[in-house]
């Protein structure tokens, strides 16, 4: 996209038309529906120009005037804009002008225009900066000689002089640098708001005519006392405060598209002829094959067609190791290519795609302000009346005592009581704790779930995808009398039982089909090391290959038999009959091993089975994984106080079992969504913070009822769509880090709303009574800001 897409302030016009091709819109804009089935954009905003809490509200208000704007959400620690809008009734170039016509800056979420943005607000406000400093400096310079000359030794035409050259040099510092603080307060008043930069800005229009009055008519009104010391001073301190504070945010930026900028800008696509040609990945489409070549990251999700490799996986889950990724594997668009070149088939595109959704995540959790922010909002306007009124008062009184020292006690008051630092207390380190949460691979969805899951006090878990992998071990295998007769040993059943799983892509069938490779790499390993001949491997050719869903498998053989693969009841119904369960029953039973049947060689509790013309032949039992360090996570987070439950749709045995080996609290087996929901709301009703840790779409119910929920990232979409924070990562110790960053974030608010108290509490005094001169409280206000910002980053560690 083209360079004047940026809507600098030297900007005459700009070509926002490009925005409303449907292509470029990909690049910031993903498709929703509405509550009443339509299609909805929600396109993703960097801004530019605030820079205080009320700034947010100016822009929600004119974006939500633009017609056709259905939802707005703006942070503004983050300066982030999320726009939900019907393309029936505006368009992308719609709402960029309004909120250029508010004042602000504006462009998409994309990486190339969000850094031209960023470069040119930085520049800007460095050079702000600089003149300001630059110039007080100078100023004090020539004040000095009126603070160390000690009665009648500065002649007063010589102090005029000086006077004079501190005006000439202040002049800049009002026009240029101060230039934001007024624009701002004048945006403010005109939207009928009281925000931050109106007390500043007054400060300094009192502090400026004051002093331009006493140097020009030193017998005057205002007396021959100048303070344009203390008017280029604060100028300079606030700015660097605002400065560090545009670092703060910058780096929360960056991190963000440090996850976009794993895409490559073309692919490879491969025609119908056989030919590639190189388009932008934003032609992909699902279906089309695309060659990757090493070292280059996957543009798409999909599926490897041709060639075995390796990916870096870094950036999506936190894991530096890389992952292996054989033919037939999925890959993830954003991973980097690092065994060998690969042919892959595109399976999703655009926001559709895992990396898109981790973006998406964060730009939601960026646009938000979390609770504490939005209560220091709501008192921020009650407070700024409160302190307009206090200066008017203490001019009022001091106008009595000492009618000299009135405005300077007055812009004392004005300069002391900004509270800017109140204003970050909050969303500084919710901004910083999500970066770093998302470092770890935890991408937050909601800025409030920070502060709820510091108050945690009872967990619970699913089982299968959450406390175990979504696979399943082969644990035995045992044959039936039948069985024996006709396939003679279990080594010969399991690849019977392989050869028909390897149709389906059930967990169960990758655990028998596992199982069965094993057994015959272990075989032909030993017959290497004896010098024997390798085994021979029979592989049975089916035909007639039916999958019935929640049952099993049914194929035919060579000589026309019928096999079937799955529940206990499903392979005793005669060939083509129906199962006498229900679907559902059945998977639950080949899933959780409640097939039974009388005790044999196959053990009462087999999973799966095998068998031939509706005679069972052979059982398998199955067992979970235990997800790598769920007994430790479980364990440190029991030591944190919490008491941590099982909910599991598995037999009593299994899911006890479990529990025992993870050292859960208690577990509630054979749990049914209803009966998930039914045991968090009464343990909310006993006055419990529950937390709930999910990844099935079984789950989501409950997901959506805790306080705070967590899904797994490779769990299913509308669980992850439910869930206030998503575990990319897969790991069950980031559970345990991302609570702990909660807890420090939560200690990390109450830091700089103490402090923001505490220095509110000691400066007003001595600024009403006269101890603080002016310049003394802008040192003041900025120190404060910057030690708040400063505390703030630490969440991010």
């Amino acid at each position: 996209m083209s360079a004047a897409l940026n809507p600098g302030p030297a900007a005459a016009t700009v070509p926002w038309q490009v925005l409303d091709d449907p292509l470029e819109q990909s690049r910031f804009t993903r498709w929703v529906q509405g509550p009443g089935g339509e299609r909805l954009g929600e396109s993703a905003l960097q801004l530019s120009g605030m820079h205080c809490a009320a700034c947010a509200g100016l822009i929600e208000d004119a974006l939500a005037g633009v017609p056709g704007v259905r939802s707005v959400q703006v942070g503004a620690a983050a300066q982030r804009a999320t726009v939900r809008w019907d393309p029936a009734q505006t368009q992308p170039s719609a709402f960029m002008q309004a909120v250029r016509a508010a004042g602000y800056g504006a462009v998409p979420d994309a990486a190339a225009p969000a850094r031209l943005a960023r470069r040119d607000e930085h520049r800007q406000l460095l050079w702000r900066l600089f003149v300001a400093s630059f110039c007080a400096m100078q100023v004090m310079m020539l004040a000095t000689p009126s603070y160390v000359a000690g009665p009648r030794e500065l002649a007063d035409d010589l102090r005029q002089l000086l006077n004079w050259g501190c005006w000439v040099l202040s002049l800049p510092v009002l026009v240029f640098s101060a230039a934001p603080f007024f624009r701002q307060a004048w945006q403010s008043l005109r939207a009928r708001r009281i925000g931050m930069d109106v007390p500043v800005a007054l400060a300094l229009a009192i502090t400026f005519v004051a002093s331009t009055g006493a140097t020009f008519n030193p017998q005057g009104v205002f007396g021959h006392e100048v303070y344009f010391d203390s008017l280029t001073m604060f100028v300079s301190f606030l700015l660097g405060a605002r400065y560090l504070e545009l670092r703060a945010r910058h780096r929360a930026a960056e991190t963000l598209e440090a996850s976009m900028s794993g895409l490559p800008e073309t692919a490879l696509r491969v025609v119908a002829d056989g030919k590639v040609e190189t388009v932008s990945i934003n032609r992909l489409r699902p279906g089309d094959e695309v060659r990757v070549p090493v070292g280059q990251a996957f543009p798409a999700d999909g599926l490897l067609l041709a060639g075995s490799t390796r990916a870096d996986e870094a950036l999506l889950s936190g894991e530096s190791a890389p992952v292996a990724k054989p033919e037939g594997a999925e890959v993830v668009a954003g991973s980097i290519n690092l065994g060998a070149p690969v042919l892959m088939r595109v399976l999703r595109v655009g926001g559709d795609t895992r990396l898109q959704a981790i973006v998406a995540m964060m730009r939601g959790a960026l646009s938000q302000r979390p609770a504490s922010a939005a209560l220091a909002d709501r008192w921020a306007g009650p407070f700024l009346w409160a302190v307009l009124l206090l200066a008017a008062g203490a001019a009022a009184a001091w106008s009595l005592i000492d009618p000299s020292r009135a405005v300077w006690v007055a812009v004392a008051v004005l300069i002391v009581t900004c509270p800017c630092a109140l204003s970050l207390a909050a969303p500084a380190v919710a901004v910083a704790a999500a970066r770093g949460l998302a470092r770890q691979g935890v991408m937050l969805q909601r800025l409030d779930a920070l502060e709820t899951l510091a108050r945690v006090q009872h967990i619970f878990f699913d089982k299968t995808g959450t406390l175990t992998e979504t696979r399943v071990r082969l644990a035995g295998t045992g044959l039936l009398p039948a069985g024996q007769a006709l396939l003679g040993n279990e080594a010969t059943a399991l690849a019977r039982a392989a050869s028909l799983a390897g149709w389906s892509g059930h967990p169960v069938a990758a655990a028998l089909a596992a199982a069965a490779a094993q057994d015959l790499a272990d075989a032909q390993a030993a017959g290497a090391l004896n010098g024997a001949p390798q085994p021979a491997v029979a592989v049975a050719r089916w035909h007639d290959i039916e999958e019935h869903p929640g049952q099993g498998l049914q194929a035919l053989d060579e000589q026309g038999r019928c096999w079937r693969l799955g529940s206990r009841a499903f392979v005793n119904a005669a060939a083509g009959g129906a199962a006498a369960l229900s679907s559902a029953a059945l998977d639950a039973a080949a899933m959780a091993g409640t097939a039974r049947t009388p005790a044999g060689p196959a053990g009462p509790d087999a999973a799966v089975w095998l068998g031939c013309e509706g005679q069972a032949l052979a059982g398998f039992e199955l067992a979970d994984l235990p997800r790598a360090g769920a007994r430790q996570a479980v364990q440190a987070l029991r030591a944190q106080g919490l008491k941590c439950s099982l909910l599991s749709g598995d037999t009593p045995a299994r899911a006890q079992a479990l529990a025992d080996a993870l050292g859960l609290d208690d577990v509630l087996p054979q749990a049914t969504p209803e009966a998930k929901l039914a045991v968090v709301a009464a343990a909310q009703a006993r006055g419990e913070c529950v937390a709930m840790v999910g990844d099935g779409i079984n789950d989501a119910p409950v997901l959506a009822r805790a306080d705070v929920s967590l899904a797994m990232g490779q769990g299913a979409l509308v669980a992850r769509s439910s869930a206030d924070a998503v575990v990319m990562s897969n790991s069950l110790h980031d559970i345990v880090r991302a609570r702990l960053r909660a807890r420090k974030a939560v200690r990390l608010v109450r830091q700089n709303l103490a402090w923001a108290a505490v220095y509110n509490a000691v400066c007003i005094p001595l600024a009403l009574a006269g101890w603080l001169p002016p310049w003394a409280a802008g040192l003041g206000m900025a120190a404060s800001s910057l030690l708040v910002l400063a505390n703030a980053l630490r969440a991010a560690r």
